[in-house]
This record gives structure tokens, C-alpha cells and sequence, in this order.
């Protein structure tokens, strides 16, 4: 028996001896190279992760005290060691494991973690629930490096630090998030990496020390003055937090030392941890922005499945094709530039390439200082990641009516990433932000030419939103606001996007069935009434809308307002969508029939709408 066949819980890594932690580790990342081959997931951050998440598990009890995650991407070794190693081939499939910490899921996972910078902030929540409450557990944050480009990480530590909780907060630098880290802390980090003689130094001198107690309080100024010298103070120690580090994020002995050391100390403590991405594999240690996210790949030789061309790839050559025409075009990621399809315009127009970091709210700011004096800024981020600019896209852009284009990626079912990811909530949002124009683009070619009409034809603020992965059926483009795509009497079809292929093959399927469909195509969505669809309604009577958004400010609810303000009354109406939104890891075409929004559903659902009301005035 292998010793990881051994382990399904905290309490089984801490039965090893340490002779056998470090064949454990390499036993991880034999397994994880195994697994991750065939489902695909994110690799190269678990990969520097394992003797950090085995010295975690050494250190805590994760059934009780608490191990918040930050970004819940590396937390797969927690996964495979809490009892879930069997379950393991249904990592990010429907039904299966989750790729990120899920409290329903385990009662290890502490807390839910998709997106970045909020561990601190959770965290101390949680030890100032167990003083308040008079418990006994221990709570301890694990955030990357690319996090603390985020501005919530900071008022995290911030508060963190004046709270006085008892907590560990692990910083986990590799140097990287997705794409190389930017900014000032990357900065500091980089240099406080060099400096590790002084951890090494205050180590043997509590250990030899701290035997004759006179001694160490007489040595303490020495100690300082060492520190001063080898360590000068940075802002993490400045603002009150105990800082220990740099330590070798892959000495797993050295780690579990460390740790303990930290909770002894029963105050704020930051531990500053060095990994490597893709530790231990040298095709992801070599391209750990390569194998960051990834599909299945051959685990001897990390050749990836070719993919297919996405809307991020058209998007990033079409953004590149109008900036080579116009100097005034400057584009923005928020540490997303090679999954917006920006690393292009980055290597062709540096000096208008813009990574803000894992800090959307900025990003939209900055973008609103940049149109205000008369660029034209073009944020490119995911459609999950933009509700963090939320504010800011009403009190810095809409305000002032400024023209901002946000390119809205992910919108729609993401996939196996699941509910942290999917981008469901933005056609919602968007729509209240005042003065905000949503356009829809349903094919690589609308997405091309819908993105020269948001960046030089319309004013204020703009928003383009597309989907993950690859084009359907409908390859056409129209820049117009409606499409009346098909003539029918029965029963009006409402979509946008490429919900627009489900609802052709359901108008297909309902003509087979003696049922006449009308489908309206919307490709922008503003403040302005809908006239087609509206003339749509007046003819059939009946509405029915598909749409892969949450059910809350829906095209459909839209539309049924305009007509009932018009005073179109209608024999039936049916909105299908995606509830309240919350919608789980899983294949596109696994997750649609559960929400009657696949083509064979659609017609059903349309059939049945027109045959209740059949015959009606």
C-alpha cells in the first residue's frame, strides 16, 4: 500500500513519520499529473501547493479549524487528503467533485473560494466569531501573491492586524496568478525574497536561546538590530503584522516548523511561503501560464487536446485590427490577459496595454480617467469577475456618461468551473447601470463587427458580451438592434447571444410539429423600447424566451414590460432562464436540458404554451 492510499484526513498526515512526508508529496504529484491528464483543471498551482498543503494538514485539523483558501485553485491537495481521493476522476465534472472549496461538498472545505483577494477578510471574520462566541479552533488564510493585487487583501490585513485575533494568514508566492504578476507588492515581494538568511538567523536564535531566558531578553536588541539589517521593515510588519519568512515553500518539514511557530504565537501572523508553480512537472514548471488552466493533456508530455477558436481569440484579433487604426485605443485586463485573448495586443501595442492586476474596481476607474480625457478604454474581463466593478461602473463611468467598452467575457455557462464562475448575473446588472448599451454578438463575425460599432459609433458607456468556447450554427453578423430572424404566427421566440442556436433548432423542431414560430434575435439591449419584438408579440400573441441568464432583469421580463406599458395584452407567456442563477459545475450541454434551454425543451416548452391556449381570442 502506498502512503497516500493511507491518508483520508488530517488526522492520517499527522500519523507519519517525517520520513514519509516527502515521498507522500511525491506521491501527490503522481497522482495529481495522473488525474488532471484525463479531466483537465487547474494544474500548475496545485503542483507548487503540495508541501504547503501537507504541512498545513500536519499543523491544523481541518474538520474543526478553519482553512480559508484564496483562490480555492490550489486547494486540490486538500481535496485528495480530506477523504475525497476516490472521488477524484469526477474533479469539475457534472455531479462531481468541484474545482474549488465547497462546504457542501466537505466539511474541511471552510468556505467557498472563486475569486480572489477575500481570504483575510473571511478569515478574520471567522476568529472573531470563535472569541465572540468563547470556541476553541484555529483559523488560518491561504492567499497567493497574485491576490495582493487585489485591494480588498489589503483592508483584509489591514483590519486583520488591528483586530489582534489569533489567526495565520500563509502567503503563498509564486511569483505568478495566472499571468506574471504586476504592481507595487509584486515589487516588494520580489525583493523581500531575497532576504532569507533572516528567518534563517531567527530561527537558531530562539532555539538556542530561549534555553537560558536571561540571555534571550538580554540578546532581544541584538536581534533587533540584526533584523534592521538583513530584513529593513516593509509595509506587511508596518502595519502590525508578525512577519516570518521568506521560507522554502517546498521544504515540507521546514513548513510544518513554521506553522506551528505561528499558531503558537496566538496574535495576527503573516508567514511568507516561496513556491514554485508547477512544481516537480518540467513541462508546467517551464510554462506555468501554459498550464495554469488547463484540458485534458498527455501526462508524459504535456501536449494539450487542440482546441477550437474561441470568442476571446476573435475578440483579441479584432481588437488588435481597430487599435492598429486608431491610437486612442487602449486595452485593460485585470491579470487576464492571455484568457481575454490580450496577450496579442500586449506584445503589438505595449506601451496602450494596460494589466491592472486582480483588481477590477480600479481597472474600470482607471478606464474612466483614460475616457475623460478622450481615449477610448477597452476592459476585457470576465463576466463573474465584473460584478467587483459594480460601483465604479455607475459612479465613475455612468455619471459622467463617459464611453467605456467593457467586453464582457464568459457570459453565459462557463462550464467546470461552475457557480463561482459562470457569467449569468450581467445582463441583470449592466441593465441598471444608467446610460449602459449591452450588444449581444451570437457569432465570431458579429462579434467582429459589433465591437467596431461599440468602439466608434455609439456613446457612453458599452458593453459586449460573449461566451466561452466557439460559435453554433448561426455564423451571420447584423450590427442592427433586432433581428427578426424567422416569420411565424403561433408563438414568438425571444433570445440574444447564442442562446440564438438552441432557439433555431427548437423553431425547427416546432415546425415538424405543425407549430409556426416567430424568432426575434435582440443584439443590443439599452433603455430603448424593442419594436420588432413588440410587433412580434401584437402578431402571435404569445411570448416565449430562452435566455442563459439569471431570472432577475431577463430580456424576457423586459419585454413584458414594454408590452404591458403599450397595452399588448398576450394570450401566454413563458420565460425560461437559469433561476436564480446558481448553477452548478458541469458541461454547457449537460447543464442546459436542467433548465428546459436545449433545443428539444424549448419546442416542448413552446408546444405547450400554444396548445393550452389554443383557440383563444
Amino acid at each position: 500500500m502506498s502512503i497516500l492510499e493511507k491518508i483520508n484526513s488530517s488526522a492520517d498526515v499527522k500519523k507519519l513519520s517525517e520520513e514519509e512526508l516527502e515521498p507522500l508529496c511525491g506521491e501527490l504529484r503522481s497522482f495529481l499529473v495522473k488525474s488532471v491528464s484525463k479531466t483537465g483543471g487547474h494544474f500548475a498551482s496545485n503542483l507548487g501547493a503540495v508541501e504547503l498543503t501537507v504541512a498545513l494538514h500536519r499543523v491544523y485539523d481541518t474538520e474543526k479549524d478553519r482553512l480559508v483558501f484564496d483562490v480555492g485553485h490550489q486547494s486540490y491537495i486538500h481535496k485528495i487528503l480530506t477523504g475525497r481521493r476516490d472521488r477524484f476522476s469526477t474533479l469539475r465534472q457534472y455531479g462531481g467533485l468541484s474545482g474549488f472549496p465547497k462546504p457542501r461538498e466537505a466539511e474541511d472545505d471552510a468556505f467557498i473560494a472563486g475569486h480572489a483577494s477575500n481570504s483575510v477578510s473571511v478569515a478574520l471574520g471567522m476568529a472573531k466569531a470563535r472569541t465572540l462566541q468563547h470556541q476553541e479552533y484555529d483559523v488560518v488564510a491561504v492567499i497567493g501573491d497574485g491576490a495582493l493585487t487585489g485591494g480588498l487583501a489589503y483592508e483584509g490585513l489591514t483590519a486583520a492586524a488591528a483586530s489582534g485575533e489569533a489567526m495565520v494568514i500563509v502567503l503563498n508566492d509564486n511569483n505568478m496568478s495566472i499571468d506574471p504578476n504586476v504592481g507595487g507588492m509584486a515589487s516588494l515581494l520580489q525583493r523581500m525574497r531575497v532576504r532569507p538568511g533572516y528567518f534563517s538567523f531567527k530561527r537558531w536564535y530562539r532555539d538556542v536561546f530561549t534555553r537560558i531566558p536571561p540571555v534571550y531578553q538580554m540578546n532581544h536588541n541584538i536581534k533587533e538590530w540584526v533584523k534592521s539589517r538583513v530584513l529593513p521593515d516593509n509595509m506587511l510588519s508596518a502595519i502590525g503584522l508578525d512577519y516570518m519568512g521568506p521560507v522554502d515553500g517546498h521544504d515540507v518539514k521546514q513548513l510544518e516548523c513554521v506553522l506551528r511557530w505561528a499558531k503558537e504565537m496566538k496574535r495576527p501572523v503573516l508567514v511568507h511561503v516561496l513556491t514554485k508553480k508547477g512544481k516537480g512537472c518540467g513541462y508546467a514548471e517551464e510554462h506555468p501560464e501554459l498550464y495554469h488552466g488547463v484540458g485534458p493533456f498527455d501526462p508524459a508530455t504535456g501536449e494539450l487536446k487542440c482546441s477550437c477558436k474561441s470568442f476571446s481569440d476573435v475578440f483579441g484579433e479584432s481588437i488588435c485590427e481597430f487599435a492598429a487604426g486608431s491610437k486612442k485605443i487602449v486595452a485593460i485586463t485585470a491579470a487576464m490577459a492571455s484568457g481575454t485573448g490580450l496577450d496579442r495586443f500586449a506584445v503589438q501595442f505595449p506601451k496602450r496595454f494596460v494589466d491592472a492586476g486582480i483588481a477590477e474596481g480600479h481597472a474600470t476607474a482607471f478606464a474612466a480617467g483614460l475616457a475623460k480625457q478622450g481615449m477610448i478604454p477597452v476592459f476585457a474581463v470576465y463576466s463573474s469577475f465584473l460584478q467587483r466593478s459594480f460601483d465604479m461602473m455607475i459612479h465613475d463611468v455612468s455619471l459622467l456618461g463617459l464611453h467605456v467598452v467593457f467586453c464582457v467575457d464568459r457570459a453565459g455557462i462557463v462550464g467546470s468551473d461552475g457557480e463561482t464562475h459562470n457569467g449569468v448575473f450581467d445582463l441583470a446588472y449592466l441593465q441598471t447601470v444608467p446610460g449602459m448599451q449591452i450588444l449581444c454578438p451570437a457569432s465570431f463575425a458579429e462579434l467582429h463587427d459589433q465591437l467596431q460599432r461599440a468602439l466608434f459609433e455609439l456613446d457612453g458607456p458599452v458593453a459586449v458580451r460573449y461566451p466561452r468556447g466557439g460559435e453554433g450554427v448561426y455564423r451571420d453578423s447584423c450590427c442592427e438592434d433586432e433581428q427578426l430572424l424567422r416569420e411565424g404566427t403561433d408563438v414568438t421566440l425571444l433570445c440574444c447571444g447564442t442562446m440564438v442556436n438552441e432557439a433555431l433548432a427548437a423553431a425547427k423542431l416546432m415546425e415538424e410539429q405543425g407549430v409556426s414560430a416567430e424568432l426575434v434575435k435582440v443584439n443590443r439591449i439599452s433603455s430603448r423600447p424593442l419594436p420588432v419584438a413588440l410587433r412580434s408579440l401584437q402578431k402571435t400573441g404569445r411570448l416565449l424566451a430562452a435566455e442563459e441568464v439569471c431570472a432577475l432583469g431577463c430580456l424576457g421580463e423586459l419585454l413584458l414590460r414594454q408590452a404591458a406599458e403599450r397595452g399588448i395584452e398576450l394570450k401566454a407567456a413563458r420565460l425560461l432562464n437559469l433561476g436564480e442563477g446558481v448553477v452548478p459545475h458541469g458541461k454547457r450541454e449537460e447543464l442546459l436540458p436542467n433548465y428546459s434551454l436545449d433545443a428539444a425543451s424549448i419546442a416542448a416548452s413552446a408546444l405547450d404554451l400554444v396548445s393550452q391556449h389554443e383557440g383563444e381570442a
